[in-house]
């Protein structure tokens, strides 16, 4: 955290809103996220170990961020979309067992409960220096429409004035649109932002290219 606020004060002279990224920067799952499949699929009869459902968890996810960036137009989504992504990743873990569709169904409410999120202390520290400094936080993230429910219920989430999840924006980073999306409701110049996130390229190189100022912490 140090070198990351050394090149000056947080947030900088002329930001108006410091947006950040959800996961991986304010929260993490927890259990992870391949503990929680693995347990939920132990209740419906599929017996997978954790380290492998992890392995199998990065290639779907890869798979399901090729099919956005190939759409038309690249990385569009909604709630239908989102739901699809996630149905598509279960049963690619779960090699289309029969049984995937209700697993898909409980860890779908399970990510929906803010008891299954935990804070993360780097993040955290850096809500609170925003609002300290007077400066407005946002939470802009790839989630989809469940961020909306949890946000209220778990700190330090619940101290942004406005959240904003892909599938109500209609785009998923790096999608130029998605933050344009953001500027718009906001009522901000690109150059007021400041996007504070965990992966360089959806994050920060991403928010970049926007004309944003971005952070990478995590």
């Amino acid at each position: 955290m140090a070198a990351a606020t050394a090149a000056g004060r947080f947030p900088p002279a002329g930001v108006q809103a410091v947006v950040f990224d959800v996961v991986g920067t304010l929260v993490e799952p927890w259990p992870p996220v391949a503990v929680a499949y693995e347990q939920a699929a132990l209740r419906h009869g599929i017996a997978c170990e954790a380290t492998t459902i992890a392995a199998r968890f990065a290639a779907a996810w890869r798979r399901q961020e090729m099919v956005d960036a190939a759409a038309v137009p690249a990385f569009a989504t909604s709630r239908a979309r989102e739901v699809g992504r996630w149905r598509a990743i279960v049963a690619d873990v779960f090699s289309d067992a029969p049984q995937s569709e209700a697993v898909f169904a409980e860890l779908w409410e399970h990510f929906a409960a803010a008891a299954a999120w935990r804070p993360l202390a780097a993040g955290s520290e850096l809500v609170h220096e925003a609002l300290r400094a007077g400066t407005a936080v946002v939470l802009a993230s790839n989630f989809d429409e469940r961020l909306l429910t949890i946000a209220p219920r778990i700190e330090p989430l619940s101290l942004a004035g406005h959240v904003f999840a892909s599938s109500e924006l209609g785009w998923r980073k790096p999608a130029p649109e998605f933050f344009r999306e953001v500027e718009a409701r906001l009522g901000h110049e690109p150059g007021e932002l400041l996007l504070v996130g965990d992966d360089l390229e959806l994050d920060v190189a991403a928010a970049r290219r926007a004309g944003w100022r971005s952070l990478q912490i995590g």
